[in-house]
């Protein structure tokens, strides 16, 4: 006789109450003090992360330790119900960015844009290699693999971040110019490259660093890209097309959401980062025909405004700055940071000057190619999550993100002032802020923009 197995418990009463708090409180906050970055001309996720930096151990921890503990114990079970929470609107980002992303431009000015990325890509991820393997032990988890942990340092120095360079250039008026729409496509090469490689190496970090083991990594990506391309890409286009020409109301939306998690799900079972599956998925719910990703609108604006910096605030919440007082850990921080800018710096103004563009044009390259904002965040929460990065590595990877976001719009406005502006560019830029001024109501709802497919933007829009 077989006996009914018992009903699981639910979530007690007093972890659930803690839960409700976390939210709203760090909900507030960043809301409150993302728009406050953007009326100081920041991006919204400086503010965001800064949230989650003052109710985490490094002020709220110190100055009311007992509120600090009582709010935020440092209880696994407890934190992994607010990161979950966190991962699910990370997992919808990344395929609204696989979704942002612009092939039709990309194939257009593929050659060039291939030279400028791969010149941008491959000198800061060699730096932050070379840089991985003399930093100190001491900034790797224990247990860490020193060549897994090198690796992961070169692919973080090396990615940008597209959301916040398309906001960059809407808001200084620059994503009409033909250096715009290159620093856009260039990044967007940048990113997809970058999360290949992330997949990768959260692969190798789960296994080892094995011959056999690498090859199979390989092997699985492949396997995971031939079946994106094919299958996958057949399968998410017919979903995504009847249910566009179903009458249920916000059925394109019930079905983007679950093809984005079933493939973030099948990421992890081949053992990449579910959010490398997302991005294939938004990637491919792009490419499909006859679908209007502008009817995910209003799930894009939720996730941008609610879940995306309740993420960026729980990331905060894992930075601890009291540990950069160590004057030894400021100064390899101080060597990550000016590291990461001079690779991408150099390595894309050598990209511009090869093919055939200004000195200032290729400066402004590099200038916007250096931002590297929630990316880099995201990648850093990979880090912790796959067991490589200590609290003071994981804080030195997160500060270069915000402040090489911060640095892109005045060395944008220096480079673009001593640009000449063309015929061509003056048109298309008529054209471009034309469609642009009439999604201001949508656009301003969440606090973020895409590089719109000149002349008429094109895909949700995108948090920065």
């Amino acid at each position: 006789m077989i006996r009914a197995s018992g009903v699981v418990a639910s979530i007690p009463s007093h972890p659930l109450m803690i839960l409700f708090l976390q939210v709203g409180v760090l909900l507030l906050l960043a809301m409150v003090l993302g728009r406050l970055a953007v009326r100081c001309g920041m991006p919204p996720v400086a503010g965001e992360l800064t949230a989650g930096v003052i109710l985490g151990p490094s002020l709220l921890a110190h100055v009311a330790p007992g509120a600090g503990h009582w709010l935020f114990p440092q209880e696994p079970e407890q934190m992994h119900l607010l990161d979950s929470i966190g991962q699910f609107g990370i997992i919808l980002m990344l395929g609204f960015t696989g979704m942002h992303l612009d092939l039709k431009l990309l194939r257009r000015k593929g050659a060039r844009a291939a030279r400028i990325s791969a010149a941008g890509l491959v000198l800061p991820l060699a730096l932050g290699i070379w840089l991985g393997f003399l930093l100190p032990a001491k900034l790797r988890a224990p247990g860490a693999d020193g060549t897994v942990f090198a690796l992961f340092v070169g692919v973080a120095m090396c990615v940008s971040a597209v959301p916040v360079i398309a906001r960059t250039l809407l808001d200084m008026q620059l994503i009409h110019r033909d250096v715009g729409q290159m620093i856009v496509i260039a990044g967007t090469v940048d990113d997809a490259v970058g999360w290949l490689l992330v997949s990768l190496i959260a692969a190798m970090g789960t296994t080892g660093l094995h011959t056999g083991d690498v090859v199979l990594a390989l092997a699985r990506m492949a396997l995971l890209l031939l079946f994106t391309a094919t299958i996958g890409r057949a399968v998410v286009g017919m979903a995504m097309r009847r249910a566009a020409r179903a009458s249920a109301p916000g059925l394109a939306t019930v079905t983007a959401v679950l093809l984005i998690i079933l493939s973030a799900a099948g990421a992890g079972a081949l053992e990449f980062e579910p959010v490398f599956g997302a991005f294939l998925c938004g990637i491919v719910i792009k490419t499909a025909k006859d679908v209007d990703t502008r009817a995910l609108a209003p799930l894009n604006t939720t996730v941008m405004t609610v879940l995306a910096p309740l993420f960026f605030a729980t990331a905060g919440l894992r930075m601890d700055l009291t540990a950069l007082f160590d004057p030894k850990i400021a100064l390899w921080g101080l060597a990550v940071f000016a590291l990461a800018v001079f690779g991408k710096f150099l390595g894309a103004f050598v990209g511009g000057l090869t093919s055939r563009m200004t000195r200032w044009e290729s400066l402004a390259l590099g200038a916007g190619m250096n931002a590297r904002g929630v990316i880099e965040v995201i990648i850093a929460m990979v880090g912790v999550r796959i067991g490589l990065l200590r609290v003071e590595m994981y804080s030195i990877v997160v500060l270069v993100a915000v402040l090489t976001s911060l640095m892109a719009p005045p060395l944008l406005r220096l480079a673009m002032n001593r640009v000449e502006l063309t015929a061509e560019e003056a048109m298309r830029k008529t054209r471009v802020f034309a469609a642009h001024d009439t999604a201001d109501g949508v656009r301003d709802a969440a606090d973020g923009g895409a590089p719109a497919d000149l002349p008429e933007p094109s895909g949700p829009i995108l948090h920065s």
